[in-house]
């Protein structure tokens, strides 16, 4: 078996499920009663922020719960095992995973913050980011930090104001900002906009953050029978189709980022840039490369595209590709860049193989090579995110 006690495993993608202390503990006296706080609903556990009810979905707490209990409906922290919202639980769990260190996404305030974004009251919403930001990186990281990689939530609504706080996050040892996929169904410019992203920009290429693009984190769910449905925290509507048809196409949300970021000139205007695509998995990554270049060579003659440059050159420079379990995937690793490919646990949501990630993994890799092992298990995500051994 290629995965040897030697072999450390770093997560990219692991999940925490936020206690109501977080903001309770750091907003001012007037904004307690109207920030984010727990109440009970239908012997359920719901959050409140600001007049909106937002339900912890059952599918993002399911660690440790055999498939025939999972669902969609909100949880009580009681019916959860700790280690979802405590870092000294959690790090128990890891041991047991086989799990060296892990880069923990947000849950109350979506994926790259959109809950924050979408709130009336900016002036609360800016507070709420900073508040997650210091909860994050002073004490859940700090439990263990060697063990927890800082990330941060920015207020994408403010590029400004955003870049303000990429650099506040960078001096307290942020590695990475928690970024939309998608800001167009935001209702914020797209990446192709040359103007109101660039303060951000230039702020990641100073600090050297990584920018986390998790996808769903721009609220879009994907599918032709999902496409009117917004993933939005208590005010998501299911058509008539299964879940299961938006579950099995996620990662799509990726391809679709992936080529809008190759084709903006955002990448020959910021050449330090460096994008993780968060939970897309990496079996799609040859076929869309080779497909961006084909069209590349015929269509970039009459439109704003870089002439000189191949998408995929550019991907090959600014992007890393992030997997659960993906076996195609690792079939084709050298296609997809074998120095760009990261293994991610997805604790404690459904997709997590918790407490058999380190066994699903080795299956995975079992053909690959030792030192090949080594850069898709930890080093390329200690690179990525700056994130030594210590």
């Amino acid at each position: 078996m290629p995965l040897q006690d030697h072999h450390q495993i770093v997560s990219v993608d692991d999940h925490l499920i936020e206690h109501p202390r977080v903001w309770q503990d750091r907003l001012p006296e007037k904004f307690k009663e109207r920030g984010p706080r727990i109440i009970e609903q239908n012997n359920k556990h719901v959050w409140h922020y600001d007049g909106d009810v937002f339900p912890t979905v059952g599918l993002n707490a399911v660690a440790g719960k055999p498939p025939e209990e999972w669902g969609l409906d909100p949880v009580r922290y009681e019916d959860m095992i700790p280690g979802c919202y405590d870092p000294s639980a959690r790090i128990k769990d890891m041991d047991v995973d086989g799990v060296q260190a892990a880069l923990c996404f947000p849950s109350l305030p979506g994926f790259g913050g959109g809950v924050f974004h979408r709130a009336k009251d900016k002036e609360l919403a800016l507070l709420n980011v900073k508040a997650w930001n210091d909860f994050y990186i002073d004490e859940w990281c700090a439990t263990a930090p060697s063990r927890f990689i800082p990330m941060s939530l920015i207020p994408v609504w403010d590029p400004q104001l955003a870049a303000q706080e990429i650099h506040r996050t960078a001096a307290m040892g942020s590695r990475t900002i928690s970024f939309p996929d998608a800001p167009v169904p935001l209702g914020l410019p797209s990446f192709h906009d040359k103007t109101y992203w660039e303060p951000v920009w230039d702020a990641c290429e100073e600090t050297g953050q990584v920018l986390s693009l998790h996808f769903g984190s721009g609220s879009y769910v994907p599918g032709f029978s999902f496409s009117g449905t917004k993933a939005i925290p208590g005010q998501v509507v299911l058509p008539d189709a299964p879940f299961a048809v938006a579950i099995t196409i996620f990662s799509t949300n990726l391809m679709w980022t992936l080529v809008d970021l190759m084709f903006s000139g955002v990448l020959q205007r910021h050449p330090k840039l460096q994008f993780s695509l968060a939970e897309g998995g990496i079996g799609w990554i040859p076929y869309i490369l080779e497909r961006a270049d084909f069209v590349w060579e015929r269509h970039r003659h009459y439109q704003p595209i870089d002439f000189d440059t191949r998408p995929s050159d550019l991907y090959f420079k600014h992007f890393w590709g992030c997997f659960i379990d993906d076996e195609f995937g690792v079939e084709n690793r050298h296609k997809v860049g074998i120095d760009r490919i990261m293994l991610e646990i997805d604790y404690p949501h459904s997709d997590s193989n918790w407490p058999n990630s380190r066994k699903r993994a080795a299956e995975v890799l079992a053909d690959v090579p030792d030192h090949e092992v080594e850069m898709i298990t930890e080093t390329n995500a200690r690179r990525m995110l700056n994130f030594p051994r210590v």
